[in-house]
């Protein structure tokens, strides 16, 4: 059995039959099986790229099945899904080794039938790969360019509409393009110029941020669990554009900071660096247990000024009235700024999802904008890039608040 493959057929289940996040199951997975570097790599191409391919993974394979996907076994449509990837995705690999190697996982995980099943639907599909070109002509356009960029022909509509389609198509093709893991140097133990130094001595190859004083990008890193730095407390992983936003609420040593939706840290973190760990900050979410990762990574950091409660956002003004000098809602959205970082979230959202955000992040801050000191300085930031969520809301809150500007 090819683990690498067997692998990635687990975290395929994990993502499609119980809901996980393909990247916590994908870093699950490969702390539990020991592959080796090179395995590792085609683990993780193989998740994300089919991960990221969803619906266009999907009319594929239905161009050579017989049958509704929906009565495929799950572990069945998994190998399917991974072997057509490999066969309409990856160059690298000959087209033998993806046929013969899922069927050998079918032999693992179905029965005579099924495996009969594997082995046809992926031989017709690397004999006669033009039956699942895409549609042309008129007419046909947004789903044509929903499918290559391998993004929902709803959220590809939308920004049709928002941005024109040149531009959401360069949007469409930056989504796909890889990501390079972001670190932010913990200046509470280093500075970015000796972190530079440490990573690159042990094999990784970086460069600074050009946006963020503290930024480092890795081009190429060994396997997180074994960089000594990060054990170190020397660095947190965390996006350039989520680093950001502790520079524009610019908090000072000896403040009250209020995080209002705190989990999983890297902001509340980051403030608490550029406050030398001096002052206080009452970080909030209403789950425990990413409170839990907040606790985490402030101990791992060596900060010791950030206390977590589990609450609602909503009553943070009605309990700190006036007392915060600076105060950060970083509101739950949806997301779709940050889809190149992860694969499986354009799969996880719809319109009504979306349509329902505003009114809960215009609630949370106008629940806890009461908890800022006359004078003081708010900041509202999101992940995504619908004007809805962002300045739509934020002029919603002005026009109902001239005691702010």
């Amino acid at each position: 059995m090819d683990k690498a493959r067997d692998t990635a057929l687990q975290v395929m289940e994990a993502v499609h039959g119980e809901g996980a996040y393909a990247n916590v199951a994908l870093a699950q997975a490969l702390r539990r099986e020991g592959l080796s570097d090179v395995d590792r790599r085609f683990v993780t191409e193989l998740v994300y790229g089919a991960v990221k391919a969803g619906d266009t993974l999907d009319w594929i394979l239905r161009r050579y099945a017989n049958r509704p996907l929906s009565k495929i076994p799950l572990p069945i449509r998994e190998i399917l899904r991974l072997g057509v990837f490999q066969l309409f995705f990856l160059d690298r690999v000959p087209k033998a080794a993806a046929v013969n190697e899922s069927v050998n996982l079918a032999k693992r995980y179905g029965h005579t039938g099924t495996v009969r099943f594997v082995n046809a639907v992926l031989r017709a599909a690397a004999r006669e790969p033009e039956r699942a070109a895409f549609p042309t002509g008129k007419g046909h356009a947004m789903e044509r360019l929903a499918l290559s960029f391998q993004h929902p022909v709803w959220l590809v509509r939308r920004w049709i509409k928002a941005f024109g389609f040149e531009e959401t198509e360069r949007l469409l093709d930056f989504d796909n393009t890889p990501a390079m893991l972001s670190l932010r140097a913990n200046t509470l133990r280093t500075d970015r110029e000796s972190l530079w130094k440490k990573l690159a001595t042990s094999g990784a190859g970086v460069e600074p941020s050009a946006w963020v004083p503290e930024g480092i990008l890795c081009r190429q890193h060994g396997a997180m669990d074994e960089m000594a730095a990060l054990h170190e407390g020397l660095f947190q992983v965390q996006d350039e554009s989520s680093m950001l936003v502790a520079h524009v609420l610019g908090p000072r040593p000896g403040e009250f900071v209020i995080d209002a939706c705190s989990a999983p840290g890297g902001k509340t973190t980051h403030i608490a660096a550029l406050m030398e760990n001096r002052g206080r900050i009452r970080a909030f979410d209403i789950y425990e247990t990413k409170l839990q990762r907040v606790n985490e990574n402030a101990r791992r950091l060596g900060i010791g000024i950030i206390e977590t409660e589990c609450r609602d956002a909503r009553e943070i003004g009605r309990l700190y009235p006036e007392q915060a000098d600076r105060l950060l809602v970083d509101a739950p959205c949806s997301g779709l700024g940050v889809l190149r970082r992860r694969p499986d979230a354009r799969w996880r959202k719809s319109e009504t999802n979306i349509a329902s955000l505003p009114s809960l992040q215009l609630a949370i801050l106008e629940g806890a904008s009461p908890a800022l000191k006359p004078g003081g300085v708010l900041v509202y930031s999101t992940c995504t890039m619908e004007r809805t969520e962002n300045a739509g809301v934020v002029q919603r809150f002005l026009a109902n608040h001239d005691d702010f500007a």
